[in-house]
């Protein structure tokens, strides 16, 4: 199966705002063109469409021309918590050093870490292999994304935000019924 990944498109946010599941803005002066622009890469027709249900996502899925759109909680982002909504700047900054210090165990308050995003991800997709489809589209976020580069590529959780995920970016992937099959065949 060839499954095809698309981050949401630019959102309306500060910069400095810690944002996981929290609905944001989308930015409503690109987000024509940059849909246009997902158009022109993406196939015409999908078996299926697995979005999160976060607006940021779901607008985006309502607006591309593919029917069968199923909106999917394990896509969610990471829930942030208490620091949904906050600057950086002021969460209790011993909370986050201990957080940045082993984000894939630690949690922020009341949020989850990065193993619980890891786990509901690979159900996902473990559930996924299963299906006879030939083409799938999933519309996520940049969280997600790593997760599925560490699921199909068996990159070690830590070093997962090493890999750069731009607003609007498509890659893709050859998922079969044997994981050690799985390859990434398209990044852009």
């Amino acid at each position: 199966m060839e499954v095809f990944v698309v981050r949401h498109t630019s959102v309306n946010i500060e910069k400095d705002i810690c944002y996981g599941q929290k609905e944001v803005l989308l930015n409503n002066d690109t987000f024509q063109q940059e849909v246009q622009e997902l158009k022109n890469k993406l196939p015409n027709v999908f078996d299926a469409v697995y979005c999160s249900p976060l607006q940021r996502c779901k607008a985006l899925a309502e607006t591309l021309p593919y029917p069968n759109v199923f909106y999917e909680n394990a896509l969610m982002e990471m829930d942030f918590g208490e620091w949904e909504g906050k600057k950086w700047n002021d969460i209790n900054q011993a909370e986050l050093e201990t957080w940045m210090a082993d984000f894939v165990n630690v949690k922020p308050p009341q949020g989850e870490n990065l193993a619980e995003l890891y786990d509901r991800v690979s159900y996902f997709m473990n559930n996924l292999r299963k299906k006879q489809y030939q083409k799938v589209l999933l519309i996520t976020h940049a969280g997600v994304i790593r997760c599925l580069w560490a699921y199909v590529l068996e990159i070690p959780l830590p070093n997962i935000f090493k890999i750069p995920v731009a607003y609007g970016e498509i890659f893709a992937f050859s998922l079969n019924k044997v994981s050690k099959n799985d390859w990434i065949f398209m990044k852009s």
